[in-house]
């Protein structure tokens, strides 16, 4: 039986991620390091209302993207001004950790990311405060499981990271050490 070997990803966040931030905060315990716990990916497909098959398009998107099987989310509310009914399907959501989590990261990173339209690095205020990094994609076809010539409607996606750190500091560390694209100071300024 062959052995199994870490994804890309991990190897670089336990040879090279923790000793930097062991040394940047100098933690004491190897348990006090911040790490990524899961990512979490939402399509909302707000055209629902009017077809409910789209929902079944940003289905499969989502889990050829993902690799897993996606929940489809549901309205829990009537709201008459939007044209919703409880219970209406309104899209789509994959919670990913482990092996799969690292796999799909070092996608978004290395292919996906450098294949966005005028990119200009991520955004380094968008974390909530307790660690967490959220991005919106505009279109979901970056993906290189996306065969572009077979899209019919190009899907939205929110991108959520969720860390372990306690504050946005160490988060953006630990995420700009395992290679996501934060502008830096002199960047962010001009």
């Amino acid at each position: 039986m062959a052995e199994a070997t870490n994804p890309r990803l991990k190897d670089r966040y336990l040879n090279d991620v923790v000793p930097a931030m062991q040394a940047e905060f100098g933690y004491a315990n190897v348990m006090q390091m911040p790490k990524i716990d899961k990512v979490v990916l939402n399509i909302g497909v707000g055209e629902a209302t009017n077809d409910t098959k789209k929902v079944k398009s940003a289905e499969a998107a989502m889990e050829a993207i993902a690799g897993q099987k996606p929940v489809v989310t549901r309205a829990k509310k009537s709201i008459a001004g939007f044209k919703v009914r409880e219970d209406m399907p309104l899209g789509v959501k994959v919670t990913l950790r482990g092996t799969q989590m690292y796999e799909f990261l070092d996608r978004l990173v290395t292919i996906a990311m450098p294949r966005i339209r005028d990119f200009r690095g991520l955004n380094p205020k968008s974390f909530d405060g307790n660690g967490n990094f959220a991005m919106g994609i505009k279109e979901h076809f970056i993906f290189p499981e996306i065969d572009y010539d077979k899209v019919d409607e190009t899907w939205g996606m929110d991108i959520i990271v969720c860390t372990s750190a306690t504050n946005n500091d160490e988060a953006r560390f630990l995420l700009k050490t395992i290679g996501f694209p934060f502008p830096t100071d002199e960047e962010q300024a001009a």
